[in-house]
């Protein structure tokens, strides 16, 4: 499967030291008939130990993340860590740099696309080459979102339900060094989940920590400083930044996705008002919101209510909606046992 893929770079993964470099995606265009997509990836290595690949920019109105992986890229001394640490601030480099959600050159949603095609588009070649050659490298990986142009987050970490018992515990033991202010665990159900970085990484038997930090296309400025504590705190907690003086992680709340009643969609096309605000715990039968019909404004807006009761812990950002378009996110506490 490594050989298949097309992506390269000249970072020697096995060299001591600092490297910086671009990973090579190849994309033929008429003004470039042998360009190549460039992505920036930074290999921080210092002898034996744990490696942890760090990554953001899968979707590329999502902020928080980029900025804390750059920070840390230009920060970490190699002498200072036992190990090593891959990071790939902007990893669909394209989507980044248009500031959108999917790459401009085949409308790819990366974190939608695993494990990816050594021979299909830009963003399914990204995709196997991190299946393929990135993850096997890795002992743990964090990936970090935020709710792009289309939804707002609290700030939280998510890990995969499913995998071994050994898998699930260290994935808790990940999120308990993170320190979001909640955990939430989910089987990928809710939003084409089999087909997410935590899918493969849980093949793999890697286990993978994603983290939504916040939403609307802006910057948070407390998911910001949670991404930086939590990076600081999970590479202390791997033994590769054991000397680092990172603050003590704050407690997380773990809760979980029930199933697919969690999420609240829009049955019509119109403007959404929403009645709940994030955070907020509803109850079944509630009003989420109404949705203004554009063409006819002087009809009644239609209501729409929640199924479960819950904890919002994401909202639709945008008002004008279609149907199809998921509104909310319910999370409810993992029950003790």
């Amino acid at each position: 499967m490594t050989g298949d893929t097309q992506v390269w770079t000249p970072i020697d993964f096995e060299a001591d030291g600092k490297q910086c470099d671009w990973l090579r995606i190849p994309h033929s265009t008429d003004l470039s008939g042998y360009g190549v997509v460039p992505a920036p990836i930074v290999c921080i290595r210092n002898g034996a130990g744990p490696t942890t690949l760090l990554m953001a920019g899968s979707h590329g109105d999502e902020y928080e993340g980029q900025l804390a992986l750059a920070a840390l890229a230009r920060n970490i001394d190699p002498a200072a860590i036992q190990g090593r640490i891959i990071i790939l601030p902007a990893l669909n480099a394209p989507a980044v740099e248009a500031g959108r959600r999917v790459s401009p050159l085949d409308d790819g949603n990366l974190n939608r696309s695993f494990p990816g095609d050594p021979f299909g588009g830009p963003t399914a070649m990204i995709a196997h080459y991190v299946t393929s050659v990135l993850l096997p490298m890795a002992d743990i990986a964090i990936d970090l979102h935020a709710g792009g142009r289309s939804c707002d987050y609290i700030p939280c970490a998510l890990v995969r339900s499913g995998g071994p018992e050994a898998e699930q515990r260290a994935l808790a033991d990940l999120a308990i060094a993170f320190g979001a202010p909640v955990t939430s665990i989910s089987d990928g159900s809710g939003g084409g989940g089999k087909t997410t970085f935590s899918a493969v990484g849980q093949g793999l038997g890697v286990p993978v920590l994603t983290a939504e930090l916040g939403g609307r296309a802006a910057l948070s400025r407390d998911g910001l400083a949670i991404a930086e504590r939590g990076l600081r705190n999970v590479l202390k907690h791997t033994g590769i930044l054991s000397d680092l003086a990172a603050d003590p992680a704050p407690p997380t709340r773990f809760m979980r996705v029930r199933g697919r009643g969690a999420f609240v969609y829009a049955m019509r096309r119109g403007l959404f008002e929403p009645a709940a605000e994030l955070g907020a715990v509803v109850e079944a039968g509630q009003l989420a919101g109404v949705i203004h019909a554009i063409d006819r404004p002087w009809q009644a807006p239609e209501p729409i209510t929640f199924t479960e009761d819950g904890m919002v812990a994401c909202r639709r950002a945008p008002m004008l909606t279609v149907a199809g378009d998921c509104l909310y996110k319910l999370l409810v506490d993992v029950e003790p046992g």
